[in-house]
């Protein structure tokens, strides 16, 4: 008689038959079934007897480690008030690729007394159907040793990202312990979290931590990991971002090293139950592109939301709009590109193609429902690095030979509840509107839209697929990835013959939408380099950290009753009448060319006195001597001059030299950016290598231009997180200034992106 500890029932709700653990699919109706491994964080030696059978339900692998035989079910779920440590990992969604979530409450009872287990889906497992093994993945300390300079390196990077969300959360010392801190291939994955003591750890305990590692790092990085870990130690790096850019320098010195090859196939099918096809994807559909030969790969997956002469519409110029933007961003060589402008840059191509799609909505007078708007999700491969930007419910998927990981986060409403704490989202998903969008690109104007940017690190071969939800939903990706995906990666498949397969496995098994997918094949040939690197840490830095995970604000929800995307009415109170967005932007630069010259005729008063730049929200008085407010980045105003400290890179052969002298003529918040980010508009106005004493016929110094540079521009435009991560010093009132009073500050928007840095 079979043994029920080696049973799986089937989670077809119509079907439900047991099956052996070692079949993949219902021996009664193929459904694939899942085997959903949870890791169960509870208190004492373990949490059951292997073979046990707990609630009738979960089979006990080993200590802590369970099997959910009837994953079709859904999970006990508590009350989140009485279970406040639940919310850290609800509220760290956005980072489900690192922090395991929860699957449910296991509840056991024995004679008087209670246990509540938390069940947390997805841990770091290696398993092996074939042996029916599973085993925990590797601690980092361990598989350390073996690793390539160029892993070893994307392991710190990718704990830097994850210091200051798990600090906002009290858990960073989840950072700290090797037995929580596992690696799964080139990622590194937390086994559950650990809530810090009263005291949170702070940068220099990651620096302590991280000089254990030192002396099994590979020698072309011992020194730089080295120099990095004390650097934490001492207070010299005193911000994650100053961190990962002190990586980001060393990962592309290694990236040097490593050779892709890309290839993009990219397929879309109206599908059996829609007459007209919504979706658009680029390259077009059946198109094969490789990278050699070609200069650029780019993949783009649009979802269109409207009906008839609205979806195709929004999806077809949201693709256009943005392939334009992107070519010109990759026309810099990439080891010229600054990994967060370039993301920022990602972010304004997404705001366009979204202005595009609303000013169409504006200029067909398309109201509520009625508003033609498309979901989106692209990537492009640069270097070492996969950039993937998305907004609304088309998702990205990232296969390796270790797993199956979603990278983007739908922005419907069960993930907004699940991101504000509110509920577990195997719960979430089963409530009403729960698969209603929350933004999408067409709807509203670019301030209220946030598109989430990310990238990864590659250092080992790849495939990123981009689907609609066509073929995302109701879990197919999750079942069919190993059969059908993972072998290209052991070259035992072809691409084109995958996309194909996948699409019609999205109209057989889904079918109730049209669908479209793009593959992105990712292959790598890597070696050790015989350099050593260096780390380069800035001379000052005063970086301001953000919470990334509580970054996108809730938007509209979005949609129509014919779609999965439904309309929900706004809840802010109604608006009057408002102007056309193209009377909008000449009234703006009329008004501020009347307040400019205002400003400027009051600067050129005969008054024979040069020109004093103050504080305008300070009140003079002129009986009081004010005394000089300290100036500093994070408050940088027009007027104000800065010196750079390092060489700052702008892209073109063009550079900023140590010591050149800027000053300030705008600034403007990224409402699309991290909070506290913004954009500076600046004079490019001398050079202390250059300077020469002050004249009538000289009167201000112009800027060195460095040897097989192009000449400097005139003006630059710069974001605050970069003038942070370069080093710059703001000089203070009472010092002499070296530049010359601005008096026609043109509009950063009218600037060319060349002369941002990269």
């Amino acid at each position: 008689m079979e043994n029920d500890a080696a049973t799986l029932y089937c989670p077809n709700e119509n079907c439900q038959a047991a099956n052996p653990l070692t079949h993949k699919f219902c021996q009664r109706c193929s459904t694939p079934l899942p085997k959903n491994y949870l890791w169960a964080v509870v208190d004492g030696p373990s949490v059951g007897s292997p073979g046990e059978i707990l609630a009738d339900r979960y089979l006990v692998v080993d200590k802590f480690l369970l099997l959910d035989t009837k994953p079709g079910l859904l999970s006990l779920t508590p009350e989140l008030d009485n279970l406040q440590p639940l919310r850290a990992y609800l509220r760290l969604i956005p980072y489900r690729l690192h922090v395991p979530q929860v699957y449910g409450v296991l509840f056991l009872t024995n004679g008087s007394s209670h246990r509540e287990i938390l069940l947390l889906e997805k841990p770091p497992l290696l398993v092996d159907d074939t042996l029916q093994q599973v085993h925990l993945g590797s601690e980092l300390t361990t598989a350390w040793h073996d690793a390539t300079s160029m892993r070893q390196l994307n392991w710190l990077w990718q704990i830097a990202h994850l210091w200051q969300p798990l600090v906002s959360e009290g858990v960073a010392s989840s950072l700290l312990d090797s037995s929580v801190l596992r690696v799964e291939g080139s990622l590194v994955r937390l086994l559950d979290l650990r809530f810090d003591t009263e005291i949170s750890p702070e940068l220099p305990q990651l620096g302590e931590f991280w000089q254990q590692l030192v002396k099994n790092a590979k020698p072309a990085i011992t020194e730089f990991v080295n120099r990095i870990s004390l650097s934490l130690i001492q207070g010299k790096i005193n911000s994650t971002d100053q961190l990962i850019g002190v990586l980001d320098q060393g990962l592309a010195q290694l990236g040097r090293s490593q050779t892709p090859t890309i290839k993009i196939i990219t397929k879309t099918d109206t599908g059996p139950s829609r007459q007209r096809n919504e979706d658009a994807c680029s390259p077009l559909s059946g198109t094969l592109v490789s990278k050699p030969p070609q200069p650029t790969a780019l993949a783009i997956v649009c979802d269109g939301i409207g009906g008839h002469e609205g979806g195709n519409v929004a999806s077809n110029l949201a693709i256009e709009t943005i392939q334009q933007q992107v070519q010109q961003l990759t026309k810099v060589p990439y080891d010229h590109i600054d990994p967060s402008l370039l993301l920022n840059d990602l972010d304004k191509a997404v705001a366009m193609a979204n202005d595009k799609i609303s000013q169409r909505n504006d200029v067909e007078n398309r109201q509520g429902r009625q508003r033609m708007g498309t979901t989106l999700v692209m990537a492009l491969p640069v270097a070492h690095e996969m950039y993937i930007t998305h907004v609304g419910d088309s998702r990205a998927y990232w296969i390796t030979r270790h797993g199956c990981y979603q990278v983007t986060l739908d922005d419907d409403v069960a993930s907004r509840e699940v991101r504000l704490g509110y509920a577990i989202y195997r719960e979430a998903i089963q409530q009403n509107s729960a698969g209603s969008l929350v933004q999408a690109l067409g709807m509203g104007p670019s301030t209220a839209l946030h598109p989430t940017s990310a990238r990864f690190m590659l250092d080992e071969d790849a495939i990123f697929l981009l689907t609609s939800d066509g073929l995302s939903d109701f879990d197919r990706v999750e079942e069919y990835w190993e059969t059908e995906i993972l072998p290209i990666l052991f070259g035992e498949a072809n691409i084109v013959t995958v996309a194909d397969r996948l699409v019609e496995i999205a109209n057989t098994k889904n079918g109730h939408d049209n669908v479209t997918i793009a593959l992105v094949h990712y292959q790598v040939q890597y070696w050790e380099p015989e350099i050593t690197i260096q780390a380069v840490i800035p001379e000052s830095y005063s970086a301001k950290t953000v919470d990334f995970a509580s970054r996108k604000p809730d938007a509209t929800l979005l949609g129509g009753p014919n779609h999965k995307t439904q309309v929900i009415p706004d809840t802010e109170p109604a608006k009057t009448r408002s102007l056309p967005l193209q009377w909008i932007v000449p009234l703006i630069f009329v008004l501020a060319a009347g307040a400019l010259g205002l400003f400027v005729k009051q600067l050129r008063s005969p008054s024979g006195a040069s020109p004093v730049f103050s504080n305008p929200l300070q009140t003079q008085n002129p009986a009081i001597e004010a005394t000089p407010e300290t100036r500093s980045l994070a408050k940088l105003s027009p007027g104000w001059v800065i010196k750079t400290n390092n060489d700052i890179s702008l892209g073109n052969n063009q550079s900023l030299p140590r010591g050149t002298f800027l000053e300030v003529i705008q600034r403007k918040s990224n409402p699309q950016s991290t909070p506290g980010n913004f954009s500076v508009f600046m004079k490019v106005c001398a050079n202390k290598s250059t300077q020469a004493p002050a004249s009538t016929n000289n009167p201000a110094p112009t800027p060195s231009v460095p040897a097989n540079s192009k000449p400097l521009p005139a003006t630059v435009l710069l974001d605050s997180s970069q003038l942070n991560r370069f080093g710059v010093s703001v000089l203070q009132s009472d010092a002499p200034s070296p530049c010359k009073t601005v008096t026609q500050p043109p509009d950063p928007a009218t600037q060319s992106p060349n002369n941002s840095p990269t």
